[in-house]
């Protein structure tokens, strides 16, 4: 479905990611692990188009994604909850929400009505303002606004950054529903143990190269990945 070969990127003169090749196919949940700095939101930025690739390729349902502008990129299938979360902060749950609705892939997998029974609490405040809303209710509406744009891959980056374990928890329990349901998902989040019973391949990025990839299983059989690439 997703496959990136050989992507490099630079800002400015200073290359930041080199010859980074990993996939995500259909209903598979991928994560990007690597500790802080190491390329994992930019190699996001360079998917979604917010920043130019220097070379290499990365192709969506056989599409190439190089060179396109970000709203075409979302247009073939890629949903983004952004770091930050970065709801629209002067308007209500509600409208947030209805401004990313769309399908283009025949009938909506993900409509309002869906979103509030999949987020009860987004349906308890959908007449509150984005800023009004605590964190994890952010990051939810967040997830939503993503997923009503019907992707066909969802991208999450820094998933739980900044959030209670409570909430946390909630988070990852949405996300196990979605990987259940088929949704594709690529995730950052520096959490892994909890990611381990429902991620199929880990992809560690260490200075903007690919330098592991692995399944859970083998990710928790060699501490020594975690302990050279994960632990700050």
């Amino acid at each position: 479905m997703l496959s990136v070969d050989k992507l490099a990127a630079s800002y400015g003169p200073a290359q930041v990611l080199f010859d980074i090749t990993f996939d995500v196919g259909a209903g598979e949940f991928v994560t990007l692990l690597g500790r802080n700095g190491m390329g994992k939101t930019t190699t996001i930025f360079a998917l979604m188009g917010l920043l130019p690739a220097q070379s290499g390729t990365a192709t969506f349902d056989g599409t190439s994604l190089i060179g396109l502008p970000a709203y075409r990129i979302a247009q073939a299938g890629l949903g983004l909850v952004p770091e930050g979360r970065q709801v629209f902060p002067t308007l209500t749950v509600e409208e947030n929400l209805v401004a990313t609705g769309a399908s283009r892939f025949g009938p909506a997998q993900w409509t309002l009505a869906r979103v509030y029974e999949f987020f009860p609490s987004l349906a308890a405040r959908k007449r509150n303002m984005g800023n009004e809303l605590s964190g994890g209710e952010q990051q939810m509406l967040a997830i939503g606004r993503a997923l009503m744009t019907n992707p066909k891959v969802l991208i999450l980056d820094e998933a739980t950054e900044g959030l209670a374990p409570k909430i946390r928890t909630e988070i990852w329990q949405c996300l196990t529903k979605l990987k259940q349901e088929g949704q594709a998902v690529l995730v950052v989040d520096k959490h892994i143990s909890a990611l381990l019973p429902i991620v199929d391949k880990h992809v560690v990025i260490e200075k903007g190269h690919v330098v592991w990839t692995g399944t859970s299983a083998q990710l928790a059989a060699d501490p020594s990945v975690r302990e050279r690439y994960l632990q700050v």
